[in-house]
């Protein structure tokens, strides 16, 4: 019997019910429509495979799918680059399983180098996160930046790293310290749900998926619409209980040494108030740090 995985179907599904006829070329018609989005037959139809083949792949089967097909249908459904990767990861699941399963676990702790780099930015908040959004490392503006994260009570032990998802939906706190939370929500399961296509049997992220479904009902909302996406680049405000409010642009960076933790960090616009609150909350953060043996 061939493999199949539901969530490839889930998402191929919540994809299509996103293209309506006019999106995608199609004249609309005076019937009444019972899908939201594109019926199965006009996606096989568009992508140039048969009804049958098509709804094959919609059940999960996407064995000896070839990446033409993936890119007909990946364009049919009119997908981001993200969710494109996405698809392509999801397929490699699937066709390989085994592989799949022998993926390098992702790495928890940040090299000394990496360290040593972010601690040399002084002036620019930086934390380390991994593909789950543990913060494994931060220079200490970041940690200052973050200091409600870090002392949420939703941290599972103090020597265990503050983890943004679950401070986001289960900290009360998140909704004064983000000033759009709704976007940081929608932001944070993207993120989540891309990497659990690239590390399907990571125990860390089954784990933290399945507490955060048991305990919000609005995560499980968020993580039933099958969204995915990367965090790269943008702004955000922030609101720090010590200096106020922060509007912040942010960078995401990669090493190539250790390409499954990402640094955040976070620019003020020179001479901007935001900038003189991070020189405000600098100066708290090196009277607030004991000094080193």
């Amino acid at each position: 019997m061939s493999p199949k995985d539901e969530r490839v179907r889930d998402f191929l599904s919540t994809r299509r019910a996103k293209i309506t006829p006019d999106m995608a070329g199609l004249p609309t018609g005076s019937g009444v429509r019972r899908v939201p989005g594109l019926r199965r037959e006009e996606v096989a139809i568009l992508s140039g495979v048969s009804v049958d083949y098509y709804t094959r792949i919609e059940k999960g089967d996407l064995t000896g799918v070839s990446d033409e097909v993936l890119d007909a249908v990946a364009r049919v459904l009119q997908m981001t680059d993200d969710e494109t990767a996405y698809l392509y990861d999801l397929a490699r699941a699937v066709r390989r399983p085994a592989r799949a399963r022998r993926r390098t676990r992702p790495s928890s702790i940040l090299p000394q180098q990496a360290q040593l780099l972010i601690d040399s930015m002084s002036t620019t908040p930086v934390i380390a996160h991994n593909g789950c959004l543990d913060i494994l490392a931060a220079n200490p503006l970041g940690r200052a930046l973050f200091s409600d994260i870090y002392d949420s009570p939703t941290r599972r032990s103090a020597v265990a790293p503050p983890n943004l998802a679950s401070f986001v939906f289960l900290d009360p706190v998140a909704g004064e310290f983000y000033a759009d939370l709704d976007d940081a929500a929608d932001t944070t399961v993207r993120i989540l749900r891309t990497q659990a296509a690239s590390t399907p049997h990571d125990s860390r992220l089954t784990a933290l998926v399945g507490e955060l479904s048991t305990r919000s009902e609005d995560f499980r909302a968020r993580w039933g619409a099958h969204d995915v996406g990367k965090h790269r680049a943008g702004s955000k405000t922030l609101h720090h209980r010590e200096v106020g409010d922060l509007v912040l642009g942010f960078e995401e960076l990669t090493l190539d040494s250790i390409p499954s933790i990402t640094l955040s960090a976070y620019i003020a616009e020179p001479a901007s108030a935001t900038a003189e609150r991070l020189q405000l909350l600098a100066a708290l953060a090196l009277t607030a740090t004991p000094a080193q043996p």
